[in-house]
């Protein structure tokens, strides 16, 4: 195969934890009798609370192929990386195994919220219950893997770190600016679950930390890295997961269209970035990525972009993350279809592949 497939998985292969009648139907066409897939798949999430083992376990008993980690892009995925960041202590955000994740990931020195709060019980005035000795601690970055349980504590004791330089206790320094580096996965403001409306996601966390850091100090907010879809670090690196899972099966044709299932285009960020992570994944290969969006999701078939987004207010049409531009083109589309089995069916008629 010269293509690849790049597949959402909330809202498009399960809602919330209830899997879509059409995936696991689109699943038995892209596997072989052995159940080897046919054409190299990766399943991206900006999901960020688990292991990408666990999430290959749960997405093989679901869709009833059997599915590896390797397969499996978390949010937090490309934070492997960074590799600058591993050997310094981090404070990390969210819920789930957080330390394992991190460990996982690379991280020598990760410590959780809950392991900050009860070293310096003064700093979280909503919980008094525990007060254990106060220990002097400084933190080099802070990792946002997802929303956390606690949104007021993580909130309070991030802008802390990010306000002290890292001395959480100390004194606030406006001065100390650009901050430590602030690294965040999932730029998500909503999420389809269960419910008939979307709920919050971990993009609705970033705009309070945002909002709450810049009416302190009057300064932006700034992230060393933002990653998650629609960010173009995930997307690369999700093609270098799909180039390694053609080298491995010894597919010599180069892979040249990737098709995101569920997902839209890449959106570039406003702000240069340090780029230094790209030499990690060599030079990209595929010449074409191609979105097809599925009606199983957030997506609403009945509302339109503006022709003219100069006369509209941009919030109503995009929410995606403040550092990234709009650009209604990207918003596009290339191909709507009613669900995952379908998008299946019109890629292979596209590339002309009989399975």
């Amino acid at each position: 195969p010269s293509f690849g497939f790049l597949f959402d998985i909330d809202g498009v292969l399960v809602r919330g934890k209830t899997p879509i009648p059409a995936a696991k139907t689109a699943f038995q066409k892209l596997v072989n009798p052995q159940g080897q897939f046919l054409v190299p798949v990766v399943f991206v999430t900006n999901a960020g609370n688990c292991l990408r083992q666990k999430k290959a376990d749960q997405l093989s008993h679901l869709l009833g192929v059997p599915i590896s980690q390797d397969q499996v892009m978390m949010s937090h995925s490309p934070l492997r990386m960074f590799k600058r960041f591993h050997e310094k202590c981090v404070l990390v955000s969210g819920q789930g195994p957080l330390l394992d994740i991190a460990q996982d990931l690379g991280f020598c020195q990760p410590i959780t919220i809950e392991t900050l709060r009860e070293k310096h019980p003064l700093l979280d005035v909503v919980d008094h219950d525990r007060r254990p000795n106060v220990l002097v601690s400084v933190y080099f970055s802070v990792v946002l893997f997802g929303e956390p349980v606690r949104w007021e504590t993580n909130l309070q004791l991030i802008i802390d770190v990010l306000l002290t330089s890292g001395y959480p206790g100390n004194p606030y320094h406006h001065e100390n600016y650009p901050h430590i580096p602030v690294l965040a996965c999932n730029m998500d403001l909503m999420w389809v679950a269960e419910a008939q409306s979307p709920r919050f996601g971990h993009g609705t966390f970033m705009v309070c930390l945002e909002n709450i850091y810049k009416k302190i100090t009057g300064k932006d907010l700034k992230y060393e890295a933002l990653m998650g879809k629609p960010s173009k670090l995930t997307y690369q690196y999700a093609e270098y997961l799909i180039r390694t899972q053609a080298a491995e099966r010894q597919w010599k044709q180069p892979i040249q269209t990737l098709y995101a299932v569920g997902g839209s285009a890449a959106l570039s960020q406003d702000d240069e970035i340090d780029n230094s992570w790209e030499n990690e994944l060599a030079s990209a290969a595929a010449a074409h990525c191609r979105s097809v969006l599925v009606c199983t999701g957030v997506y609403n078939p009945h509302t339109e972009v503006p022709l003219d987004t100069r006369k509209s207010i941009t919030e109503t049409v995009f929410h995606g993350h403040r550092d990234f531009r709009f650009d209604p083109g990207l918003v596009e589309p290339d191909h709507i279809v009613p669900d995952v089995d379908a998008a299946v069916d019109l890629v292979f008629q596209l590339e002309n592949f009989a399975p």
